[in-house]
């Protein structure tokens, strides 16, 4: 009875360390003697007791994680920058066998090569140009992570810090490009105006009526505006018509005179 008892505990742990059950996202790279098997799973798999090693890599989209650190970008300007990776094992096979620690690889290969591309980049890139400093991380990083049957799909520069006193002059040197925006705006509004006086005067010039006009239409606005006294010089041209009708009057008489006598 107690060999019995033994049998069924030595099949129940026989039976225990052969049996494996894999979900969907994972894959079961099996080691038969030391020589690498085809990648198994998922669902139900047998393994040889004492005599298989089974590793399970999961096929799932896996973050890392880089801690801030230090760079100098290449115009001199001390930076803390930070990052997140974002990649998947297609390949679990290459993942074991190619290289020893494939998470911690790649997070070591990430933090180097975040410095050196930031390394080459100027503040201003840095800044402006996030979309394509992220996209060449990323290419450098996969390439150097394909035969490790790793394949990084994004990469993203999250916080870029920089010193107080680069704020302030980054500060400084925005406020001077809205003044001078502003400065031009304001010469060109005042170009535009000249340019409409002066195609005013050109009218004016042709047309000495309409300068009367205006004249009296100021006289006009004036006078309902405000109560008290104004005085206007008056141009001689608004009584032009007058004197040439007075004068033609005196011309007439002066010549009708000598008939009479």
């Amino acid at each position: 009875m107690p060999i019995a008892i033994a049998v069924i505990v030595f099949a129940i742990i026989v039976l225990a360390a052969a049996v494996r059950i894999l979900r969907e996202y994972e894959r079961a790279v099996v080691f038969r003697l030391g020589r690498l098997l085809p990648v198994k799973g998922p669902g139900l798999i047998l393994l040889i007791p004492l005599v298989d090693k089974m590793e399970r890599i999961s096929t799932r989209l896996e973050t890392i994680d880089v801690q801030r650190q230090e760079v100098m970008t290449k115009d001199n300007v001390p930076a803390t920058v930070d990052a997140v990776v974002y990649y998947r094992v297609i390949n679990p096979s290459d993942a074991v066998v190619q290289v020893k620690n494939f998470h911690k690889a790649t997070y070591l290969l990430a933090q180097t090569t975040l410095r050196s591309v930031l390394g080459q980049s100027e503040l201003d890139e840095l800044l402006a140009e996030r979309d394509r400093i992220n996209k060449r991380l990323q290419e450098i990083i996969d390439e150097h992570t394909e035969p490790w049957g790793i394949k990084v799909s994004m990469v993203e520069v999250r916080d870029v810090i920089l010193p107080d006193t680069m704020k302030r002059a980054m500060a400084r040197q925005a406020e001077i490009e809205r003044e001078r925006r502003a400065k031009i705006i304001n010469a060109e509004g005042e170009y535009q105006a000249s340019q409409r006086l002066a195609d005013a005067a050109k009218i004016l010039a042709v047309e000495p009526i309409s300068l009367q006009l205006r004249f009296l239409q100021t006289l006009s606005e004036v006078a309902s505006e405000n109560n008290s006294t104004t005085l206007f010089p008056v141009p001689i041209d608004l009584f032009t018509p007058f004197i040439k009708a007075a004068t033609k009057v005196v011309q007439g008489v002066d010549e009708q005179a000598p008939a009479k006598g």
